[in-house]
């Protein structure tokens, strides 16, 4: 199997950063090979952290908020600027998601502090920011 068809088969799979898929090609040829082999897949727009970063974002969308998002990108070696044009855009539903996140897994308002610093947490794990944390565990709903 040759480098390239390598590559395609794991971009027929699903989407990959140029980070990620030059990682898992690296046991299969050298350096310079794949990343010229990468700069032509981008060329042939078969290759692109613009696409990679939409498709995790739609993925996590609901479930987990813009931070995880953000370090989620970070880790797979996206570029800042695409990492930060996906982020501003996964903000704008952080709201909406972590409302929904909160509802399903717990539905009332905390009870006590501790109660409130558990749902604190859990929200904050999910990756929401902590100003979204605070409106949904304090009721306020409005923009």
């Amino acid at each position: 199997m040759t480098l390239r068809e390598r590559a395609l088969g794991l971009l027929a799979r699903r989407e990959h950063s140029r980070a990620e898929l030059a990682r898992k090609l690296a046991p299969h040829g050298e350096a310079d090979e794949i990343a010229a082999l990468l700069d032509g897949l981008e060329r042939e727009n078969l290759l692109s952290n613009e696409r990679y970063a939409e498709s995790l974002a739609s993925v996590r969308a609901g479930r987990h908020g813009s931070l995880r998002l953000k370090a989620d990108l970070r880790d797979k070696g996206v570029p800042e600027a695409v990492i930060a044009e996906t982020v501003r855009e996964a903000r704008a539903n952080d709201l909406e998601a972590a409302h929904a996140v909160w509802a399903k897994k717990f539905g009332s308002p905390p009870a006590d502090a501790a109660e409130r610093a558990r749902q604190t947490r859990f929200l904050a794990g999910r990756g929401f920011p902590l100003d979204v944390v605070r409106r949904v565990l304090g009721g306020d709903l409005d923009d």
